[in-house]
């Protein structure tokens, strides 16, 4: 299991560097239509960054594969759903941020355990 702990330590480093990215993106890049866009951009980075710092923990708890997994899906889904909607306006796939919010939940308990 040292190394499944490692490759979601590994994982949660690579989020995090790409939340930094988006967050520049967001902050010196992306044009958006409006305040809400703009909000709605910076709520998912952060939401990304957390989750982010989450993965890094992974390797520490009992069951990192279902921590490790259910983290990293549910950030993939709930923050892709939410930047994809902010940077285009586009709300076609907003039905996947409730599913991925549902996933992280589920991950932090799994955390707990």
């Amino acid at each position: 299991m040292v190394g499944l702990g490692a490759a979601f330590r590994r994982l949660g480093a690579l989020s995090g560097a790409g939340a930094l990215g988006l967050a520049s993106y967001g902050a010196h890049g992306a044009q958006f239509s409006d305040a809400y866009w703009k909000e709605l951009f910076d709520k998912t980075n952060k939401h990304h960054f957390i989750h982010s710092l989450a993965l890094l923990g992974v390797p520490h708890c009992r069951k990192p594969l279902w921590a490790g997994l259910l983290l990293a899906s549910g950030t993939t889904l709930f923050c892709t759903s939410f930047y994809y909607q902010a940077l285009s306006g586009d709300s076609s796939i907003q039905m996947l941020g409730p599913v991925g919010g549902s996933l992280l939940l589920i991950g932090w308990l799994a955390l707990a355990l």
